[in-house]
């Protein structure tokens, strides 16, 4: 929770849920595990463990395709991954439910949720204004720019834009407008049309592998957001704490603070956190 206020006093947009399986869900479950004497955990994620090599167990995405989690789980330490079993993983969801019905569980038609659990009104900006003080900076008025540095309007806090929003912008333009970039030190909100949202550059930091890192030159694909379809790249830098990777195709509202997952086919190598998306190559036209 700590982690997902400050990265919004930030003018980052977070994804609780990663964080939340890579340093608590597991972690925990796996030391709860071991005090009581067992082998290993479950959990219903919708993803596969693939053990032919069992020094190298690997994590793979979940063959329902509308269903896959890999996504969220880039962040598990590889060390946890000979104890993890996900039996839904090789399941359709509606497998599972029909499974469920034969076994008369109540869930098996409960409805489904992609809310976050620590915010109950459904509004992440009532969280942030329970934990921030009245006059931290996400809350003060500030400027709409263009990138050109032209001021078209004011706000009331940049704690309620993200990149990639059109909702609550000024109009009064020839075409829609959309949130490119958020300045904290300077309280501006930056605007630009859609164009301007397209990045064939990815930056990731806070990094985790779940195995050797690949080499700069490898050609892989990843993942910026949970619904979005992969897109190939070019690994072009590894080192430290920062990866930078060239898509083939340009993606439109690469998110500082989402996630970036790096695969191999189906396979999960690990991924980071989005620090910037950029077009530097192409000029990031979409496609």
């Amino acid at each position: 929770i700590d982690d997902f206020v400050s990265e919004y006093a930030e003018g980052r947009t977070p994804n609780p849920c990663v964080r939340c399986n890579s340093f608590t869900k597991f972690g925990d479950l796996l030391r709860r595990g071991r005090e009581m004497g067992v082998d290993g955990i479950a959990t219903g994620h919708y993803v596969r463990i693939e053990r032919s090599d069992p020094r190298k167990p690997a994590l793979l995405r979940g063959a329902d395709s509308n269903k896959d989690q890999a996504y969220f789980l880039w962040g598990l330490p590889k060390e946890s991954l000979p104890f993890l079993h996900f039996p839904l993983g090789s399941m359709t969801k509606e497998k599972v439910r029909e499974l469920a019905r034969e076994r008369g569980l109540t869930t098996a038609d409960k409805p489904e949720s992609q809310e976050i659990c620590f915010v109950p009104t459904g509004d992440y900006r009532d969280l942030l204004k329970s934990r921030l003080e009245p006059a931290h900076r996400a809350f003060q008025p500030g400027i709409i720019v263009t990138s050109a540095g032209e001021k078209v309007g004011e706000h009331k806090g940049y704690s309620s834009f993200t990149v990639g929003q059109r909702k609550g912008l000024p109009g009064g333009f020839p075409e829609a407008m959309f949130v490119v970039e958020i300045r904290p030190d300077s309280r501006e909100v930056v605007v630009g049309p859609r164009d301007e949202l397209w990045g064939d550059e990815v930056e990731l930091r806070s990094l985790n592998w779940l195995g050797l890192p690949p080499a700069p030159g490898s050609r892989v694909s990843v993942q910026l957001r949970h619904r979005a379809p992969p897109s190939q790249a070019l690994l072009v830098e590894v080192g430290g704490d920062k990866v930078v990777l060239h898509l083939s195709d340009p993606r439109f509202a690469v998110t500082p603070g989402q996630s970036g997952v790096v695969f191999a086919g189906d396979r999960v190598l690990g991924g980071g956190r989005i620090h910037r998306g950029s077009r530097n190559r192409d000029g990031g036209q979409s496609k």
